[in-house]
């Protein structure tokens, strides 16, 4: 089931994935991610649903920016190796 995944979400890891420079991963980095992420979907929902109520389509845009910061984490710590997840932090 991995590999069909990670098949799937190919073109999000191959940004995170590439590269030969060292880096620096701790394992407490992915729990971290996933807690931030899980934050992010958190803020999309309630960004949708304050946008719903206002009724305006640029309210949405928050809700679509905090949806794609927090899919893009959870794919990253779910499926990605250690460099990408120590490229997401910024490690080096």
């Amino acid at each position: 089931m991995v590999k069909i995944l990670r098949s799937v979400f190919k073109p999000i890891l191959n940004i995170f994935e590439k590269g030969d420079e060292p880096y620096n991963y701790r394992p407490s980095h992915r729990p971290i991610l996933v807690v931030v992420a899980i934050l992010f979907l958190f803020l999309a929902g309630v960004s949708f649903y304050f946008g719903i109520n206002a009724g305006g389509a640029g309210a949405f845009i928050p809700a679509v920016v905090f949806f794609l910061a927090g899919s893009t984490s959870l794919i990253v710590a779910g499926l990605g190796n250690e460099r990408a997840v120590a490229k997401i932090w910024g490690s080096k």
